[in-house]
């Protein structure tokens, strides 16, 4: 399957790796290295992640760093579209807006 970002998810990553790059450049590159490793596993595997409340996300977390990367499989298309990623210690997603 095909790897596809929605605006929202290409945004979280500039951001995350903007506020980690100011505290330790080495830590950012570890921490984007973690997420794009699991980007790489939902792509592989989609089905692997946990189904949340929001239909038709999935969420992957990155439990070193403790992201969750939100998507949706696209079967027709054969793409996962990443949806959001956020930091679990913020407030929970409530899913995109409508």
């Amino acid at each position: 399957m095909k790897v596809r970002y929605s605006p929202q998810a290409t945004r979280d990553l500039a951001s995350i790796h903007e506020y980690l790059v100011k505290r330790s450049p080495s830590g950012a590159a570890k921490v984007m290295t973690a997420i794009y490793a699991s980007i790489e596993f939902i792509r592989r595997y989609p089905h692997a992640a946990e189904q949340t409340n929001i239909p038709g996300i999935h969420a992957n977390l990155v439990r070193k760093y403790r992201f969750k990367i939100y998507y949706r499989i696209i079967e027709k298309e054969s793409i996962i579209e990443i949806v959001h990623i956020r930091h679990t210690s913020r407030r929970s997603w409530e899913g995109p807006a409508a």
